[in-house]
């Protein structure tokens, strides 16, 4: 009696940590390089370091190369962020990570999309694994 109690409250735990944590959306539309948001639109460096708040956030390390893959269209009064994933020989750890970060931290360098599309966000778009 106690073994099938056992694995049943091991598969419900282990089911419970497999879901994904949809986060609130911080905007309603985002600028992208396609229709499909798989282009990336330039490649920026970090002027300074951003500890990302929650998991929808990308930590950033001033000097990182940051790819930019969308960003997204602020509402009135808030702030500019946009998402994409870094890449530095010293923090090996954060490559191919993505999220999200302020414009604010970092300057583009090369633009690879000349022209963007701009299309509505998803709850998926803000989704915590």
């Amino acid at each position: 009696m106690i073994c099938p109690l056992v694995f049943v409250l091991c598969v419900g735990l282990l089911q419970h940590t497999a879901r994904a944590v949809v986060m609130d959306k911080l905007a309603d539309y985002k600028m992208c390089g396609d229709e499909e948001c798989s282009t990336t639109l330039s490649m920026a460096t970090a002027t300074d370091d951003f500890i990302a708040p929650d998991c929808r956030f990308l930590n950033i390390k001033k000097g990182q190369t940051v790819y930019v893959y969308s960003k997204l269209v602020p509402e009135e009064g808030a702030g500019v962020f946009w998402f994409g994933s870094v890449y530095s020989e010293r923090y090996v750890d954060q490559m191919g990570r993505t999220g999200y970060f302020p414009a604010t931290v970092v300057t583009e360098k090369l633009q690879f999309a000349m022209s963007t599309v701009t299309t509505a966000t998803t709850a998926g778009d803000f989704v915590c694994d």
